[in-house]
């Protein structure tokens, strides 16, 4: 749950392919390229509609576009429904587990991630791996006082009202899920590259799968920065005319105000506050505060808290209509 098994490489979409689809004429020859140049133009096409759906999304701006020319937009993708991440204490002969709920959720690019099943991950057996894989050093980084700083409003509102305190000392680790493909199906085919087998191979099927990721924070989270995703901005302060006046206006200036330059290497640049060895389309779930002692390296002290309200929420339009006053009474 740490390590990407699938480089990103594996996908067409990282590379922000332009939108050229093939144009077909008879007696042209074709071969495996064309077909998947086909596929690529319409995963492309499909997956930026939905990214700017969920937030802007990423793209490439033109040469010449302004002062911003190849660039990518900083919000986008979040949670569709489900992926809810809990704790669960060790009960007999249970684990101490954190638990991934299965739901749907659309990364940047504008990918579908499905979680079809539970995925767990054991807590105590994670802890212990860390500490014997560098000494504690990483937990030690990890390990912050006054964790509330770094918590989301909802968890802070719900300690506020009476819900169990977070421990004095903590190590933050964020839970992840990114999108992966994983390869099926082998079917007999034409050896390629510098091989002559008669008995080659070549897959036959993509399947669309997932990755989560429990990702240790040590990239120094501070006062200034808390590491959670850019929200959009909450326009829930206004009303009338001024929220359609914000609203209007945030659409309209939508494109150059949500883009951030791509990395030197061409690729898609990290959004703010995501780990800098995770892949930049992985979409940000829940905080994980774990209780620690005073120690260093920090032992086990008490159990961990799961803040599911820092992410990216995106909610049907039958939701929105609720919220608006819009539904059945």
């Amino acid at each position: 749950m740490n390590g990407d098994l699938r480089p990103p490489a594996d996908d067409p979409l990282y590379g922000l392919p332009d939108a050229a689809r093939p144009h077909y004429a008879t007696g042209m020859l074709l071969d495996a390229d064309d077909f998947a140049a086909e596929q690529v133009y319409h995963r492309n096409r499909l997956a930026r509609a939905l990214a700017f759906a969920s937030g802007a999304g990423a793209r490439r701006l033109p040469e010449g576009a302004g002062e911003n020319p190849g660039a990518a937009g900083l919000l986008g993708g979040g949670t569709l429904a489900g992926l809810r991440v809990t704790h669960r204490p060790e009960n007999g002969a249970q684990p101490e587990e954190i638990r991934v709920a299965p739901g749907l959720a659309v990364d940047r690019l504008g990918r579908l991630i499905e979680v079809p099943r539970p995925v767990c991950l054991r807590l105590q057996r994670w802890f212990d791996g860390e500490l014997a894989r560098d000494g504690g050093d990483d937990l030690r980084r990890g390990a912050l006082t006054d964790p509330a700083r770094f918590a989301s409003p909802r968890l802070n509102d719900e300690i506020a009202a009476g819900a169990d305190p977070l421990p004095d000392r903590a190590v933050i680790v964020d839970v992840f899920v990114r999108f992966v493909t994983c390869r099926q199906a082998l079917t007999p085919a034409f050896a390629s590259g510098p091989f002559d087998a008669l008995d080659a191979v070549e897959t036959s099927r993509l399947r669309d799968a997932y990755e989560v990721h429990f990702v240790l924070r040590t990239d120094g989270l501070d006062d200034d920065f808390n590491g959670l995703p850019l929200l959009d901005r909450d326009l829930s302060a206004l009303s009338g005319a001024s929220r359609r006046d914000a609203l209007q206006d945030a659409v309209l200036d939508g494109w150059p105000e949500l883009a951030a330059t791509v990395g030197a290497d061409g690729e898609l640049a990290p959004p703010p506050g995501h780990p800098p060895s995770l892949d930049p389309t992985a979409v940000f779930l829940a905080r994980v505060f774990i209780g620690v002692g005073a120690g260093d390296p920090p032992a086990r002290s008490g159990g961990a808290v799961a803040d599911n309200g820092g992410r990216r929420f995106l909610p049907h339009l039958g939701m929105m209509a609720g919220a608006l006053g819009l539904g059945l009474d």
